[in-house]
């Protein structure tokens, strides 16, 4: 692993799991000063080995460096790690997957103890990590002047973004991606299952599938400009009407191949309630209403 010279921020680094050691290799490759602290000790020899600086104890490791960066199990795990820890004059970047309650709830916390705070959704998974083509974005928000003061520190592992002052943004961000690719995976799922009993490759059909979902995301884009005005018949190319008419082909062709319509079926639910409303003219906007009731 090689080492650049020169000023960099010295980071602390508290939890070597998958990610946190994927973080702490970043870091150390791009030649920033790394003090690192696990539970398990051993998860930090391969890493002292390649020049991190390890501690007997999450308050000497904290105590270390003015940055610390904390990549944990759960927001209980960060309360049990950080109890008892002097923050006075610290800046805390809790990179540990919770809730955006939990990351309010936190910054009030840190606050409390003199330190700074920001709160982050790592958008990657550890492959990605320190590879700056690989499309990993690391989310935070909170403290604006912690951002700014370690912007380039912070997108090192990957791409660095604030979304606002609100604490609790980048884990709702997290989550509403994530449920995003979820629902994706979903469909992805029952559409090779309806495939499953034929003789068809699904190698051969997945680059179709790829693309097919490719040409459909910038959709988001419309359905985002109709939440912000409003008018959610404005562009509309295929009417609520006219797709919950077609979902019955669907759901017979599901019955015919053997396959369970279960991952299609609850929003199919929801178009037929948002156009028995009378908004057959509108776009499949109207159906996040009916979710944010």
């Amino acid at each position: 692993m090689s080492h650049t010279t020169g000023t960099k921020t010295p980071v602390t680094l508290l939890g070597l799991g998958a990610m946190g050691t994927a973080l702490a290799r970043a870091w150390l490759a791009a030649g920033h000063p790394l003090t690192v602290w696990n539970r398990t000790p051993s998860r930090a020899a391969a890493l002292t080995a390649a020049g991190a600086r390890a501690s007997d104890s999450a308050a000497t490791a904290v105590a270390a460096n003015t940055l610390t960066v904390v990549c944990l199990l759960d927001d209980d795990s960060v309360e049990e790690t950080l109890n008892g820890t002097d923050l006075t004059g610290k800046d805390l970047v809790n990179l540990t997957t919770g809730t955006p309650a939990q990351a309010r709830a936190r910054a009030a916390w840190a606050r409390e103890r003199g330190a700074r705070y920001l709160d982050g959704g790592i958008m990657a998974v550890p492959p990605m990590i320190g590879v700056p083509d690989a499309g990993g974005h690391i989310l935070l928000s909170g403290s604006r002047e912690l951002f700014d003061q370690h912007r380039q520190t912070l997108a090192v592992p990957a791409a660095a973004t604030f979304v606002g002052e609100d604490a609790g943004f980048a884990a709702l961000y997290d989550v509403a991606l994530l449920s995003a690719m979820y629902g994706m995976f979903a469909g992805a799922a029952h559409a090779f299952a309806l495939l499953r009993g034929e003789d068809i490759d699904p190698t051969k059909f997945a680059p179709l599938l790829a693309d097919w979902l490719a040409a459909m995301a910038p959709a988001v884009h419309q359905t985002a400009d109709q939440l912000r005005s409003g008018d959610y018949s404005k562009d509309v190319v295929s009417t609520l009407a006219m797709q919950v008419a077609g979902t019955p082909t669907f759901l017979t062709t599901a019955e015919e191949q053997g396959v369970s319509p279960e991952l299609l079926t609850p929003y199919f639910a929801l178009m037929r309630r948002r156009l028995a409303e009378g908004s057959g003219e509108e776009d499949l906007t109207g159906v996040i209403d009916l979710l944010a009731r």
